[in-house]
């Protein structure tokens, strides 16, 4: 016979055995795409069919997917693009942000990012790319890991008080993803000064191989820094567009660090209309 306390210990257990199997046929959907079938959902979140079904109802019923008849499959729902527009204003990312990321991804022909500090984490918190210039796996939004291998990760360290920078660097560690990645404190200290000195930061291949990003930083009206925007390309187009990067990168960290600071600016050019095909 079950006490009070191993009832409820087995019920919550239950409960989040259910809403952990419910992000898992949401999460497949998302990757699936429109017209993902249940049988497809079933086999990409390892779950029984009748449990796929009885998850995918219910989220259908709460407006978290729909059900599209014509194709006979699931699609995201609706309700998600609220939960994005409130996570959107809570990362700062305004119209003002994703005209400037817009402006770098179209005259650079690269992917563009923006972060912030969110509580001690800095994170990705907008991407700006298209099919002909695709945002680098994983970056995308709500990543937060190995700022001491990318380059807005970088910037945005260099300019932390030094007490804060270490705090942060030994809660995530300094794991290898290459053979490039930096690994040694002393080592990665002396980098982020030449990157606070230089004003922009670069990695080549450390993140990840074949992989270049560069990124500066953006500042609040009290000139601390607030975040950073980015840009990444293969390798091999890095050398001939490194000037054009750094220029359109530099420009655009200035133009957001006026809009983040309330500074005015009535004929920026960074307020165009984005190309279509670009994402973001």
């Amino acid at each position: 016979m079950m006490h009070g306390t191993e009832t409820f210990a087995a019920g919550t257990a239950d409960l989040l055995g259910s809403v952990r199997r419910a992000l898992r046929v949401l999460e497949a959907v998302a990757a699936g795409g429109d017209g993902i079938t249940a049988k497809a959902v079933a086999r990409r979140a390892g779950l029984p069919l009748p449990t796929t079904y009885r998850l995918l109802n219910t989220l259908v019923y709460e407006g978290y997917l729909v059900r599209l008849h014509q194709s006979r499959g699931y699609g995201l729902g609706y309700k998600l693009t609220g939960l994005h527009r409130r996570l959107s204003q809570q990362l700062e990312v305004t119209p003002g942000v994703l005209s400037v990321l817009h402006r770098i991804h179209d005259e650079c022909a690269a992917a563009a990012y923006f972060t912030v500090f969110r509580d001690e984490e800095i994170v990705v918190a907008e991407v700006v790319d298209s099919p002909s210039a695709r945002r680098a796996e994983p970056l995308d939004v709500g990543f937060h890991q190995a700022p001491h291998a990318t380059a807005f990760g970088k910037v945005m360290l260099s300019w932390l008080p030094a007490e804060r920078r270490r705090d942060h660097l030994r809660q995530q560690g300094l794991p290898r993803l290459t053979e490039r990645t930096i690994t040694t404190p002393d080592v990665l200290e002396d980098h982020l000064a030449m990157v606070r000195t230089s004003g922009v930061a670069v990695e080549v291949g450390e993140f990840q191989g074949g992989l270049s990003c560069l990124a500066a930083p953006v500042f609040d009206a009290g000139g601390t820094v607030a975040g950073a925007l980015a840009t990444s390309v293969p390798v091999e187009l890095f050398e001939q567009r490194h000037r054009k990067l750094k220029d359109a990168v530099s420009a655009g960290a200035a133009r957001v660090s006026r809009l983040i600071a309330g500074v005015p600016e009535q004929h920026d050019a960074a307020a165009r209309p984005r190309r279509p095909g670009s994402r973001g």
